[in-house]
């Protein structure tokens, strides 16, 4: 028996429209359904202890790196509360020190209390959630997530908000 393709076209089409409005799945009563990871769009960074906030001076940044060692980063202890700011005075604050225009490492100023980058001139503010200020960056330096424990004083890094350049994802 020979099939035109028309009649083809048909049956295939009829048949993927039953597949799609059935793919529905019933489960048993009183199953529950196992959490879906469908959309997750933040990673699983592992905490790492940076400081301890009774050892930071104001105005004066820590060099580290997180979430690997490919990536420097600076906490800096501002001497005044901003946001996201954490610690007894929620001013301990740190980012990724590769700007985000071309990967080059921004310095900071303690002077103007800025990043500076010295490849192409931008400046980021770190009392302002490390907004772009000037220059040919387009974005704000990515703030390093930041978790403060007041039993021992210690300062952790447990996350990234923003996308450290270079990088598809923030966890190779």
């Amino acid at each position: 028996m020979s099939i035109s393709r028309r009649q083809f076209l048909k049956a295939a089409g009829g048949s993927a429209a039953g597949v799609s409005i059935s793919g529905t799945v019933v489960s048993p009563a009183g199953a529950a359904a196992p959490p879906a990871d469908v959309g997750r769009t933040t990673l699983p960074f592992k905490p790492k202890v940076i400081a301890r906030a009774g050892q930071l001076r104001p105005n004066t940044p820590v060099t580290f790196t997180y979430p690997d060692a490919s990536s420097p980063c600076a906490v800096i202890k501002t001497g005044a509360p901003v946001p996201g700011g954490v610690g007894p005075d929620r001013d301990i604050v740190a980012y990724s020190t590769l700007c985000t225009h071309m990967g080059c490492p921004v310095a900071y100023d303690s002077t103007a209390r800025t990043f500076r980058c010295p490849c192409h001139f931008s400046i980021f503010d770190p009392e302002k959630s490390g907004q772009m200020v000037s220059g040919q960056a387009t974005e704000n330096l990515p703030r390093i997530q930041l978790e403060y424990s007041a039993a021992d004083g210690s300062v952790k890094a447990i996350g990234v908000d923003g996308l450290i350049y270079g990088r598809q994802a923030n966890l190779l």
